[in-house]
């Protein structure tokens, strides 16, 4: 699980869920965007998860284990640590199954004891622990991350290769256009 050299053609794969209805969908799309470096995009992975559900880190870790892509795969990044609303990836776990280490993307610093009261208050402090496991929220140049299974000078090294047109790794940006786009009809949104 451990990146020793960090190549400018390194594999990763960005994942981002697609726009959901929290009234009436039950589950929303989940897009993996496999690339080299931040420039060369080796393929597209979806699966679809519960909304506000258990099932994200078992989904997403099948959906990379079971991809023709998993031998060359060096790093994964997730655009949070919750897909589908409130469907809390165990990061840890994650990167435990999937044998690669995890690098979770925050655009600003979250507010952990806000997004721990309204766990609370909506009869989901369970997922609370998995907030907690996820580890400390560092800062990394325009963004902050949660590092799983890597340093954070190799994490630096390898967002400086895979963040070509913006702050947000290449990877995930695409995983957020092709997920709304598949969904909506039109990419919507920050990617």
């Amino acid at each position: 699980m451990v990146i020793r050299m960090v190549k400018k053609e390194i594999r990763v794969i960005g994942i981002d869920d697609a726009p959901f209805d929290k009234f009436r969908d039950k589950e929303t799309l989940v897009v993996g965007v496999v690339m080299r470096g931040g420039s060369w995009v080796d393929g597209v992975l979806s699966t679809k998860v519960d909304v506000d559900g258990n099932d994200a880190t078992k989904k997403i870790s099948n959906m990379i284990n079971n991809c023709k892509f998993k031998p060359q795969l060096q790093c994964i990044f997730l655009d949070g640590i919750a897909v589908a609303g409130f469907n809390v990836i165990d990061v840890k776990e994650l990167s435990k199954k999937t044998k690669l280490p995890v690098i979770v993307v925050i655009r600003r610093m979250p507010d952990i004891e806000n997004i721990k009261k309204t766990l609370v208050k909506i009869k989901k402090q369970k997922k609370i622990k998995l907030i907690e496991k996820a580890g400390n929220v560092v800062n990394i140049g325009n963004i902050f991350v949660q590092l799983i299974g890597i340093e954070i000078e190799k994490a630096r090294q390898v967002l400086k290769i895979v963040c070509t047109r913006s702050n947000i790794p290449e990877p995930l940006r695409l995983a957020h256009l092709i997920a709304s786009g598949v969904t909506v009809g039109e990419s919507k949104g920050r990617a």
